[in-house]
């Protein structure tokens, strides 16, 4: 498989946004920039999976590739925080 400069320009960047949104989202699971971007990459795989499996279809597009990668980030971190213990509860 080849992939261009620009292919993996892009890849970086949905990570990035993905991997940070969750942790927005899913307060106090931050990792940083560069476990962002692994959680935001990780979670891609994760929602471009799942969200078939379920029968969700987002259409295409950087903004699915987004959403889609958010929503498989925001799913890695619940469970990250499951098997760290700390439930689904915010800690204060």
């Amino acid at each position: 498989m080849n992939m261009s400069g620009e292919s993996l320009l892009v890849i970086l960047i949905v990570g990035i946004v993905a991997g940070w949104l969750a942790g927005q989202i899913v307060r106090g699971a931050g990792f940083g920039l560069i476990g962002d971007l692994i959680i935001g990459i990780l979670g891609a795989f994760i929602g471009s999976w799942l969200l078939p499996k379920l029968g969700i279809h987002l259409g295409a597009g950087i903004v699915r590739a987004i959403i889609n990668a958010t929503l498989g980030a925001i799913v890695l971190l619940l469970i990250i925080r499951l098997v760290r213990g700390g439930g689904f509860a915010r800690r204060y």
